[in-house]
């Protein structure tokens, strides 16, 4: 019995150790990789494409607690990574435009954003952690069928993509009614995509949303024709395609980055946790911000491994 209380001792010991491994200060190291989560509902049950709001603020809390902090989609493609030495980037993306992902409630005649939305959850948490960052990339669907249709509630949509907007999210593409690009010819393809924009820019002016979100994951049959277009005076340009799956992303800096292929980690128990353990065991496999935005740092002997067409400004170190 002794024994067995001794080796419970210390199995719990070591699990402690490995989970609080990440309170080490980290190394920087701008060739890692960055985690690109994708959710879907947030609402109840939990379920595959669902995660509850209890579950996600607890998401928010892990990725603070180990180190890691906002960024902006936009931000990573530009190379724009100004966080503090030794905190890791971390991209939230939203597709489908559900009601749990930016409800209102009216109260004695005022509206307010759900505390239990997506919305709310992040603007609590910055609030609470404001080092913590704001940024999400929300990929909406301005002609599907409720409750997809921008979040569904029809007399505030013009509102809450005007208040992303000016609160610093990102609103991306993800075609007008979650249409399979690879099913339908070039016409159609150009069509949903311009189609798309043109409804969020009915909205918000002159807004231009820089990536795609594929639906299904599915590449039409020429990448061109999502990447840029113009159907009836509307046109269309996406710097990056993000995919539906694939793992962490590789380093903006690196040579392996492909923003036509972005990899995304689905932000379900599971995969979440199986990533932040393997950042854990292995942080050399981690982005870690070295502080200063005009400086790129890379492990010594590693500089074959970055792209040749760097951001201009940007200083390579070794360490």
């Amino acid at each position: 019995m002794r024994l067995a209380l001794v080796l419970v001792l210390l199995l719990t010991a070591a699990l402690l150790a490995a989970s609080f491994a990440w309170a080490e200060p980290l190394a920087p190291n701008e060739l890692g990789r960055v985690l690109i989560l994708e959710y879907h509902k947030i609402d109840y049950p939990e379920e595959r494409w669902t995660r509850t709001p209890e579950n996600f603020r607890r998401d928010l809390e892990t990725l603070y607690a180990r180190g890691y902090r906002l960024v902006g989609l936009n931000d990573l493609l530009d190379g724009r990574i100004a966080l503090p030495a030794g905190t890791t980037p971390v991209v939230l993306t939203f597709d489908d435009s559900s009601p749990g992902q930016f409800r209102y409630l009216e109260r004695d005649g005022a509206l307010e954003i759900d505390p239990k939305s997506a919305v709310g959850i992040l603007e609590a948490f910055a609030r609470e952690r404001p080092d913590f960052g704001r940024a999400a990339t929300f990929y909406v669907l301005p002609g599907a069928s409720p409750p997809n249709r921008l979040f569904n509630q029809p007399a505030h949509e013009g509102h809450k993509l005007r208040w992303l907007a000016s609160r610093g999210y990102e609103i991306g593409n993800h075609t007008l009614w979650h249409a399979n690009l690879g099913k339908y010819p070039e016409a159609t393809v150009r069509a949903q995509l311009a189609r798309a924009q043109q409804w969020i820019r009915r909205h918000v002016p002159d807004y231009r949303p820089r990536t795609l979100a594929l639906p299904h994951g599915v590449y039409p049959k020429e990448v061109r024709w999502a990447l840029e277009g113009s159907v009836n005076g509307e046109t269309y340009r996406h710097d990056a395609i993000v995919m539906v799956a694939g793992g962490a992303a590789p380093s903006p800096f690196a040579r392996r980055f492909d923003p036509v292929r972005l990899p995304r980690v689905q932000a379900v128990e599971r995969e979440l946790r199986d990533w932040l353990e393997h950042f854990a065991r292995r942080p050399d496999d981690r982005f870690v911000s070295d502080g200063d935005p005009a400086v790129v740092t890379v492990p010594a002997g590693q500089r074959d491994r970055l792209r040749a067409d760097l951001p201009k400004g940007l200083r390579v170190v070794e360490r």
